[in-house]
């Protein structure tokens, strides 16, 4: 039998403002959650995406801290245009959150951006060119 692939975990420190940041982002998040111990949804295709506060993983695990810096995760989300790319970033930065990278022309020829979710995981926008 071989493994499969099929869930995403996020641990947060704000379950209503990550909810709300991939919410901008096109991912279909409850809006009566937000202060649940343990958030799911299914993705397109059935990948699942998750979110726990990090309360949550204490009550079973009391030496649990988050951990700090950037980049703990990687995430990315497809846009139908390159033009959607410069609007899903517009939206977002204007929501509050955190840029790191504006959207730019990449040589593998994609339009790129990456924002940062509230915890300071980065989230890459793109879109073919052609």
């Amino acid at each position: 039998m071989a493994l499969k692939f099929d869930f995403i975990g996020i641990v947060t420190a704000d379950l209503s403002a990550s909810l709300a940041f991939y919410r901008l982002l096109g991912i279909n998040t409850p809006t009566d959650q937000d202060d649940a111990p343990h958030v799911e949804v299914e993705l397109p295709g059935g990948m699942r995406l998750a979110w726990d506060p990090v309360s949550t993983i204490q009550s079973f695990d009391a030496g649990f801290t988050l951990p700090t810096g950037e980049n703990r995760i990687a995430l990315a989300v497809q846009a139908d245009s390159p033009a959607e790319v410069d609007e899903a970033y517009a939206r977002v930065i204007a929501a509050g959150h955190r840029g790191h990278a504006e959207p730019w022309d990449a040589p593998w020829g994609q339009r790129y951006s990456t924002v940062l979710d509230p915890d300071g995981n980065s989230i890459d926008i793109y879109a073919p060119l052609v």
